[in-house]
């Protein structure tokens, strides 16, 4: 994220997949912690990759303001890691690795991890428009196809190259081909 228009677009995104009103200019003081999460997760991606000596005053508060919120919402998520519209469904560890990459239009609920096994630095690439359920582990160097739905305490340690299916169970497997059309609200008719 190199320019302020590119900024603006993944927090409007972001707001959008959040289902936050677009009256709504800015977070509550109380119960908009997620949104301001993201918020935060946004600007220190920006000021860590825009240049200029400037930049490290807004780098280090964001950074500061990034921590101790992820420490309070129980998140373990890296810059750069999700594309744009990512939307968090509630408070609860979600930890993910700083190697994974996932798409556009994420939709993440609580006690989940994305990560890499063994000490391994390969950890899994999700495409867009992805519903992770609650307590799913996603591990290991997988690809998982755009559209996919991932559910509630599923463990995925194989890639799934075929898109709008749903995973389920231990290891998980293909158990529905409805996928996340109907979990993710990214503007797109359908």
């Amino acid at each position: 994220m190199r320019t302020k228009d590119e900024l603006r677009e993944y927090l409007a995104m972001d707001k959008k997949a959040l289902h936050i009103p677009e009256k709504r200019r800015l977070p509550k003081l109380f119960n908009d912690e997620i949104w301001k999460f993201e918020i935060f997760l946004r600007k220190r991606e920006y000021y860590t990759d825009c240049g200029g000596k400037l930049r490290y005053i807004p780098l280090a508060y964001y950074s500061w303001r990034f921590y101790r919120l992820a420490v309070r919402l129980g998140y373990s998520i890296p810059i750069h890691a999700f594309g744009a519209g990512l939307s968090i469904a509630h408070r609860g560890t979600i930890v993910v690795n700083g190697n994974a990459r996932i798409g556009k239009w994420c939709r993440i609920q609580e006690c989940v991890t994305i990560g890499a096994t063994n000490g391994s630095d390969k950890a899994p690439r999700l495409g867009d428009r992805v519903f992770i359920g609650s307590g799913a582990r996603i591990i290991g160097d997988i690809d998982i196809a755009s559209g996919v739905a991932i559910g509630a305490g599923a463990v995925v340690v194989k890639s799934c190259d075929e898109e709008n299916v749903t995973l389920a169970g231990v290891p998980a497997k293909v158990v529905s081909r409805n996928g996340s059309r109907s979990m993710i609200d990214d503007g797109a008719e359908r």
